[in-house]
């Protein structure tokens, strides 16, 4: 197959947020050292981070006009002379924080924040920072597995969770944790303001062996998730929200259950984490800080996926988009108007 000499990638625009998205053309790399491999790029899913970058909502600092996304479903292209570990044809992606190779990095290397990431048709990565990809998955689901899905299976604390999981909104963590539960034997508990979301994420469980709270019909949703679970508790709360749930992540707990805190979506207030302090104490419980995970965390998601012949069609938004029209993707994100993963496809 002959390559081309150049290629298409997106790049933040230059200057103050909101940024915009530019696409440019890109010069292909005639050779490749003894350890590097060439993937082509076939699909890329957003993560909320993503959107949250472009509208200067980032807690961390990005490369200033960087490549974004950091999740993707890729093909290997070529590979250099000492490579012995992937073969032309493999499916792949690089991990999400290139320097956590075994768990023991000090300092992180994101793609689409620190680096370029991956919303380009062809890119060159180390081996070292390689997984493979389930081979019963499309381009498109297979793309949702770097930070979702690991994000997912960490949060879940798996192989080891068992009893019930409180899972918060129908987001792409969520949904993906939803289908962990379900293939793992864990009771998920689902949140969202949304009847008809609710009824969905039922729908894509697949099984009836799911409940759901709508927190605005029940503010005090902590309540209800200990009602559920006949005053006991949750084992673990997969949550999105951030400072502003703690305490009441902290309330649905069971005794020594954990709080795995894996987004912001609620912003960055501060200000309850004092109430949480006599709570945790009291349960014996743990409040987890999740940032993805190391490699053999993406490849144990794959291994398991693998293992329970599990699909991730259900947790596609609806609503898919081509690489040219990535910027209306980043837009149906952050208007909140997905559920489940936004993919695009190239």
């Amino acid at each position: 197959m002959a390559l081309p000499q150049t290629y298409k990638a997106f790049r933040h625009s230059k200057g103050n947020t909101p940024t915009t998205l530019e696409m440019v053309t890109e010069e292909l790399p005639s050779s490749l050292k003894p350890t590097e491999v060439l993937i082509r790029i076939h699909a890329v899913s957003l993560n909320y981070r993503d959107a949250a970058i472009m509208h200067g909502k980032y807690p961390a600092g990005v490369t200033e006009q960087g490549i974004p996304t950091s999740d993707c479903a890729a093909e290997v292209i070529k590979i250099g002379s000492e490579v012995d570990d992937f073969q032309i044809g493999d499916r792949v992606a690089p991990i999400f924080d290139l320097n956590n190779i075994d768990g023991t990095e000090e300092e992180k290397v994101i793609l689409g924040g620190d680096v370029d990431g991956v919303l380009r048709e062809y890119a060159v990565f180390d081996r070292n920072v390689l997984f493979h990809l389930p081979k019963h998955l499309s381009w498109e689901e297979a793309a949702c597995i770097t930070c979702a899905g690991t994000t997912a299976w960490n949060a879940l604390d798996m192989p080891r969770s068992k009893g019930t999981a409180l899972l918060q909104g129908t987001g792409g963590v969520s949904m993906f944790s939803l289908l962990i539960c379900v293939g793992a034997g864990i009771r998920p508990i689902i949140t969202s303001s949304s009847d008809r979301k609710l009824d969905q994420a039922k729908a894509i469980a697949g099984t009836d062996a799911v409940d759901t709270i709508n927190y605005r019909d029940h503010p005090e949703w902590e309540e209800e998730a200990r009602s559920l679970t006949n005053g006991r508790g949750v084992n673990v709360v997969v949550d999105n929200v951030g400072p502003s749930s703690i305490a009441q992540s902290l309330s649905s707990l069971a005794r020594r259950g954990t709080v795995s805190l894996v987004g912001f979506l609620g912003g960055f207030d501060t200000e309850q984490f004092p109430d949480t302090v006599i709570p945790t104490l009291m349960k014996s419980a743990t409040i987890r800080g999740i940032n993805v995970g190391s490699k053999a965390d993406h490849q144990s998601v794959c291994d398991f996926l693998s293992e329970k012949n599990i699909s991730l069609k259900p947790i596609l938004d609806t609503k898919a988009f081509s690489f040219e029209d990535a910027p209306a993707a980043f837009d149906h994100l952050w208007d909140a108007k997905h559920m489940g993963k936004v993919v695009i496809k190239f």
